[in-house]
């Protein structure tokens, strides 16, 4: 017995990772197109995103002349790993150039903590 308590004590514990750091992904679309990409984002691991109904600020004259015609907007704000974040900038600046009236602005912001375990592992991703 004494030398599996002995055998125990040598052994190195399991190495330890650091958390993985978050961030929060602002996606401003076009209303219309909001579930293509809440859907679109789900691909990369967001367990969560908050969809608010937004109207843009220009007035008629400029959004014809910028050539858009709807100024109804959604703020998406999703979470999302720092790991996944710059892949799914790059496919939402690809959709935001190819899908018809899909443009849109999207831009991250670091999550400096979360309080409680659960709710980390259900943001990451990682719940074991």
């Amino acid at each position: 017995m004494a030398k599996d308590n002995q055998k125990k004590k040598n052994e190195r514990p399991e190495a330890l990772t650091a958390p993985m750091k978050m961030q929060l992904l602002f996606t401003v679309v076009n209303r219309k197109k909001a579930e293509f990409y809440t859907d679109l984002l789900q691909n990369y691991e967001v367990n969560m995103q908050l969809a608010l109904n937004a109207s843009g600020t220009a007035g008629s004259s400029m959004l014809e002349l910028l050539g858009l015609s709807d100024s109804e907007k959604t703020v998406i704000i999703s979470v999302i790993r720092r790991d996944m974040a710059k892949e799914a900038l790059a496919a939402l600046e690809e959709k935001f150039k190819t899908v018809k009236g899909g443009k849109g602005i999207a831009y991250t912001v670091p999550m400096t903590s979360t309080i409680g375990v659960a709710i980390y592992q259900f943001l990451s991703n990682t719940a074991g």
